[in-house]
């Protein structure tokens, strides 16, 4: 198997000749393991989408049972599975986002979302944030604010960045949240200001910014930028890719804020990703927009029944196990104070924070200067610390989640107590390996 996927399998985001991806044998809840039987708690939850972990037998015995009904279907025609999952999604949409657009995943998701914006607008920029990610297909790549958009950024995607709060690493010389909010909106008027008004369809933002560090807007920011976009006529999107579904304690972590954005993007959490799907949630302003005018847009595979089926059950076991909720406790109870208690032990923690069952640990070379681990993209010999770090919390049994000077800890929002304390004490051990970097 390993044989055949390096002859044959060309991997994302990799040089080719230098990876060596794990052979994995099996998973199932918080963990998986290779074919040595060497077991891991996964603290990625693949890539921030099993937020039910793996394996869900109510689910799987869902897409068994819909394969043995009806395996696909084309989207023009009105099927069970994609009704039902539309009515559970838009019924825990924020505001009147009561319309769902169903994609293949997020990437997708945020294509037609900036579509559906410009249409709706006429105009054609779209503003974005650095630190963010937004997808890897050609314009959410250039809606991207990290590396991974400049091999592709050919400047004529009709993008606009700027720079969103994050007072830990200020862009706006701020003291408090307060000013971080206030001079980050400024910035963000001003920007619309010079850019134009009447030349800009939207501005879109993650709810809470995932792999660029996950940091959790300052009270008041997501609120202020709905009042910009109602006062210049912009639309207002929020990515929900990764955030959405439990991710952040809540729903949707715009139910973090009380703000109700003009489209929403989902994907990943919606059905624990055991069938691809993604889609958009349309406010009924923009869903009017296409009443009578056909919207330019579709996919095959929009709304295919085995991933629609897998949602409507993911959406079932979530709410009748309380996995919302879980992740709220615990993050509260467990992830919160025991990422705290290791910051004090570790100078290599630089800061702690998140919500629900997303949370980052920015690690630092020194607290004082808040200098990274590791210089911004490093690889190579440049990125050691890191890669230390990764392999030492491997070694003790956690798959991490590792961008850049950061680990992030997003297990699956179903986690229990005892395997949060468990993976807390492997990064604990691995956590004195980056202290070694410090100075």
């Amino acid at each position: 198997m390993k044989a055949a996927d390096r002859a044959h399998v060309f991997h994302s985001w990799s040089a080719q000749d230098l990876i060596d991806p794990l052979a994995v044998a099996g998973a199932e809840g918080s963990y998986f393991w290779d074919y040595d039987g060497t077991r891991y708690l996964d603290f990625t939850s693949g890539l921030v989408y099993t937020n039910i972990g793996y394996q869900h037998p109510k689910v799987v015995a869902a897409i068994q049972e819909q394969a043995a009904k009806m395996t696909t279907f084309a989207p023009a025609f009105a099927i069970e599975a994609r009704s039902e999952a539309a009515r559970l999604i838009a019924e825990r949409t924020p505001g009147d986002l009561d319309k769902i657009f169903f994609t293949n995943g997020g990437a997708d998701a945020v294509e037609h979302a900036v579509r559906m914006a410009r249409l709706h607008t006429g105009r054609p920029k779209v503003l974005s944030a650095y630190r963010s990610y937004h997808g890897g297909t050609q314009q959410a790549v250039n809606l991207t604010g990290d590396p991974r958009r400049w091999a592709s950024d050919g400047g004529t995607a009709g993008v606009v960045h700027f720079w969103a709060p994050f007072l830990y690493r200020s862009r706006f010389y701020a003291e408090t949240e307060e000013q971080e909010c206030a001079r980050a909106l400024e910035h963000l008027e001003t920007t619309i200001a010079f850019e134009g008004p009447a030349t800009i369809a939207a501005i879109i933002l993650e709810t809470v910014p995932g792999t660029a560090g996950i940091m959790v807007p300052p009270p008041g920011y997501l609120a202020g930028v709905r009042e910009l976009c109602d006062k210049y006529g912009i639309v207002f999107v929020l990515d929900e890719v990764m955030a959405g579904f439990g991710r952040t304690g809540e729903w949707f972590a715009a139910d973090l804020s009380g703000v109700v954005p003009d489209l929403m993007t989902f994907a990943k959490g919606v059905n624990s990703g055991y069938v691809p799907l993604g889609g958009v949630a349309i406010s009924g302003r923009i869903a009017e927009t296409f009443g009578k005018r056909p919207y330019p847009g579709g996919l095959t595979y929009s709304g295919h029944p085995l991933a629609c089926a897998a949602a409507v059950a993911t959406l079932r076991v979530m709410a009748e196990e309380g996995v919302v909720e879980n992740a709220r406790r615990l993050g509260e109870t467990v992830v919160g104070p025991g990422l705290a208690e290791l910051a004090e032990r570790h100078p290599s923690v630089g800061e702690v924070r998140g919500v629900g069952m997303f949370w980052a640990l920015d690690l630092v070379r020194n607290r004082e200067t808040r200098e990274p681990l590791v210089p911004y993209n490093a690889a190579g010999e440049a990125n050691a610390p890191m890669a230390a770090f990764a392999a030492a919390a491997k070694k003790h049994g956690v798959w991490p989640f590792v961008n850049m000077n950061r680990t992030h800890v997003v297990p699956p929002c179903n986690v229990t107590e005892a395997e949060l304390k468990e993976g807390l004490a492997a990064l604990d051990a691995a956590l004195s390996v980056a202290d070694e970097y410090t100075v």
